[in-house]
């Protein structure tokens, strides 16, 4: 029998046993799996679907047989559900009259508090709106590495900038998460995700076709430049708080996971292929026609988000006397005082830490201290993308198999090897061979890690946050992040100036080993994707 747990009920295993579902109201309904239909009837069957359906649907079209996790037709016998003829004493307490009216009588909180099954989850791109999201994430992605490649072409050879101009342009990208971090994330609990997603998406396209008439008219300069970027950034922002809470109203709670994954592996080949690809354009067509095609980008990704079938229910109005501060402190509050959430942001956040030091010393070190060329180094970053890959298509898996605490747990400990024996091994003695293969495999071992729990960890976020606080406290926690980094990366200068490479490297292990720690001593770590939302 292919039966299935909620959190609050159970099926039967036959006819004659039945199942009984005590609500809070101590109603009881029996829910069976048979093998035939002559205990209902067909049209009373398909009220039960229908009411059924309603309530599991999260406004993106799906009925019970996805909410359930099949991707087989509910219809098929393998994973009917029939609500039997309710017994005459449980008939006597509650008078109902169909079997629709069994499943819509069920008690509020029940239906509200029982998380979507996660089951065998339905490939998420088959579902049209997810599919939709995914396509203009990821040719926006693909977009965003080809202009990165192209940006950082026009800095050193039309701007001329110098270290410290780079510096402040390279800065104005982060800038706007800095200052409007916690401001937009409480918006985006107040504001139409999908809207601004679009709108920041077209707004993107514009800010893009300047560059080629700021080429053509001789105005590119460091401070036109530089507004770009500016702008750019600000319109990032609002774009990436709007997406992240965004997804659990595309797909299921149940699907998350697999959705996360899926977004992890084409950005990853994304980030991986664009940056060659983006200096191969740059060659053959150059940067104006190479920004008007950016443009074309985001317009066609806009094109994709407008297309995308939510429902977003309208958030009330904020009561009097109450300003977006106050969203602020509630979102904050919230994540630093949720039982899971709290050591789940302070892992993340030593994570960034240690992540700003090693990504901060690496580049310096494999180039200069082990004096790799440059296609050897960029052989080592193509290594990270087929780590990165790889990591997200184990991520489902891992977070069925040990749930998503030890998922996380997981990739935690494992980047602590590749960073720890970079650390304790002389590779400046070494051939260059010898020196490749180590750092190879460092980079591949680093970037399968992250790949394992950034979707486990993303998915977690989304599944056990309620809608109206999503946005406070993804803001949160991200914004958190890159003021850690911002500081870890000047830090990193300071301590390769006085402890060199290997000590300083030994040290990002270490606070990436202490980030392990926190989840190993707290309720995280038995946490798991279907844990009730709170």
């Amino acid at each position: 029998m292919a039966g299935f747990w909620w959190e609050h009920v159970a099926l039967a295993g036959d006819a004659g046993a039945g199942g009984c579902l005590d609500d809070v109201d101590g109603d009881c309904v029996e829910l069976v799996d048979l093998q035939d239909v002559s205990d209902l009837g067909e049209d009373a069957f398909e009220e039960a679907e229908g009411a059924l359906g309603d309530a599991f649907d999260r406004g993106d079209g799906l009925g019970i047989a996805e909410a359930l996790g099949s991707s087989a037709r509910l219809r098929r016998f393998q994973w009917r559900v029939r609500i039997k003829k309710i017994s005459a004493r449980a008939k006597a307490r509650q008078p109902w009259e169909n079997s629709a009216d069994i499943v819509m009588g069920m008690n509020n909180e029940v239906l509200a508090s029982a998380p979507v099954p996660l089951g065998r989850a339905r490939e998420v791109l088959r579902q049209p709106s997810f599919a939709l999201f995914w396509s203009a994430t990821t040719i926006r992605t693909f977009g965003g590495a080809i202009a990165g490649v192209a940006f950082q072409v026009l800095i050193v050879t039309t701007v001329h900038a110098t270290p410290m101009q780079i510096s402040i342009l390279n800065a104005l990208g982060v800038a706007p998460y800095l200052v409007l971090g916690f401001i937009v994330g409480a918006l985006m609990d107040r504001w139409r995700r999908q809207r601004t997603l679009v709108l920041m998406t077209v707004g993107r396209a514009v800010t893009l076709a300047v560059v080629p008439v700021l080429l053509l008219t001789g105005a590119l300069n460091f401070w036109s430049l530089g507004a770009v970027i500016l702008v750019l950034g600000v319109l990032t922002l609002f774009s990436d708080s709007a997406a992240q809470p965004l997804l659990p109203r595309i797909v299921p709670r149940g699907s998350l996971v697999m959705a996360n994954a899926r977004l992890g592996q084409s950005g990853t080949v994304a980030q991986t292929a664009g940056p060659p690809l983006g200096g191969v354009l740059l060659n053959l067509i150059g940067a104006p026609l190479l920004f008007v095609f950016e443009t074309a980008v985001n317009v066609v990704a806009a094109v994709l988000q407008a297309r995308i079938k939510v429902k977003e229910p309208k958030p009330e109005p904020r009561p009097p006397g109450r300003y977006v501060g106050h969203d602020i402190i509630e979102g904050m509050q919230y994540t630093y005082r949720h039982r899971t959430l709290r050591p789940l942001a302070l892992s993340v956040h030593v994570w960034f830490l240690g992540n700003s030091i090693v990504t901060t010393v690496f580049a310096v070190y494999a180039l200069r201290e082990l004096a790799l060329p440059a296609w050897a180094f960029g052989v080592a970053l193509a290594a990270g993308g087929v780590g990165g890959f790889i990591g997200a298509i184990i991520a489902p898996r891992a977070g069925s198999w040990l749930g998503a605490g030890r998922s996380i747990l997981l990739g935690r400990i494992l980047v602590v090897i590749p960073w720890l024996t970079l650390a304790l091994t002389p590779l400046a003695q070494s051939s260059t061979a010898i020196a490749l293969t180590v750092v190879v495999a460092a980079q591949f071992l680093y970037c399968l890690a992250m790949g394992i729990e950034d979707t486990n960890e993303i998915s977690y976020r989304q599944s056990v946050v309620p809608d109206g606080i999503q946005g406070r406290m993804n803001a949160t926690i991200r914004t958190v992040n890159r003021i850690v980094f911002f500081f870890g990366a000047l830090l990193t200068g300071l301590m390769l100036t006085f402890f060199g490479y290997h000590l300083t490297i030994g040290i990002g292990a270490g606070v990436f080993f202490l980030a392990a720690l926190i989840i190993v001593f707290s309720p995280l770590r038995n946490a798991r994707q279907e844990d009730t939302v709170t």
